[in-house]
């Protein structure tokens, strides 16, 4: 059994270690409110500026815009969106390990990759396992849609010169505190382009009335979608990373309590069992006298 001074020391360490977790826990409550309010704010932007894009998509001629244009997928790009920092649990080995599966089935169908890592984490794990070409880190603490105009500016300009010819998008999805679920988005080609069966729903594929212009309208707003979907990814992995260190650091808080419970018995234990041996002594030696 170790000695009553090592485990009044695991004790104080362990202690120490709750008033961090917990603190921990505080901070990344204050940012998640923060974000998941920012995320649930832009959501319905997002999703009506896509419903649009693709209907105006499909009333188009691809060729009017290089943005649209569909090539064979020789050549891709992916954009993957981890966190700059850790504990948060299985936030970003999860997204990781979706992007690792989606890279290895684009390989075996024979295309050439490109990787675009956004945030330190992703980028550790495949500076050595991927082709990366281009990289943002220490950008998520505080963002706005700047840094999302950046990312895109780096992707659309290749993709007019035919430098690839599909863009992918991998990021989590924040569903709530303790799920975070990986998604790919195909960027560019559009879904509805050289699809005209794409996955969208029939209440979307409304008739809508434009002014100026349908082919003046995609000039505007391809650039802006781009940007969008970006600005999207970046607010829900903000909200995700932090959704999930929150409830990281909660666990850890209440394993550091029954680790505490645990080591006070065991010092407990060690207590009485010391006590129990000086009064033996005392005993032994009271009667050692006695006889002498």
């Amino acid at each position: 059994m170790a000695s009553l001074k090592d485990i009044k020391r695991k004790v104080s360490a362990v202690q120490k270690t709750k008033q961090i977790t917990r603190a921990m826990n505080m901070v990344a409550a204050s940012k998640f409110k923060s974000a998941q309010v920012k995320m649930e704010n832009f959501r319905p932007y997002a999703g009506k500026f896509m419903d649009v894009l693709n209907s105006l998509a499909l009333r188009v001629d691809a060729s009017t815009h290089p943005l649209l244009a569909v090539r064979d997928p020789k050549k891709i790009r992916v954009i993957c969106m981890t966190s700059d920092r850790g504990l948060c649990g299985g936030f970003n080995s999860n997204l990781i390990k979706a992007t690792e599966r989606f890279l290895r089935e684009k390989a075996r169908e024979g295309r050439e990759i490109a990787l675009i890592n956004v945030g330190r984490k992703g980028r550790d794990f495949f500076r050595k396992k991927a082709n990366v070409i281009a990289q943002k880190t220490d950008v998520l603490s505080k963002f706005d849609m700047t840094l999302a105009v950046s990312i895109a500016d780096e992707v659309i300009e290749p993709f007019i010169k035919a430098e690839y010819d599909e863009l992918y998008l991998i990021y989590n999805q924040f569903v709530n505190v303790s799920v975070q679920k990986p998604t790919v988005v195909r960027l560019f080609p559009l879904p509805s382009i050289g699809n005209p069966d794409a996955d969208i729903e029939p209440d979307k594929r409304l008739d809508y009335v434009y002014e100026p212009s349908e082919e003046v309208l995609l000039h505007k707003l391809l650039p802006m979608y781009v940007h969008v979907l970006v600005f999207r990814a970046l607010l829900e992995t903000s909200a995700g990373e932090n959704g999930a260190r929150m409830a990281a650091m909660d666990n850890a808080t209440s394993n550091c309590e029954e680790l505490i419970s645990s080591l006070t018995l065991k010092m407990n234990k060690a207590r009485q069992a010391a006590i129990t041996a000086e009064l033996m002594d005392i005993v032994g030696g009271t009667e050692a006298l006695a006889k002498g």
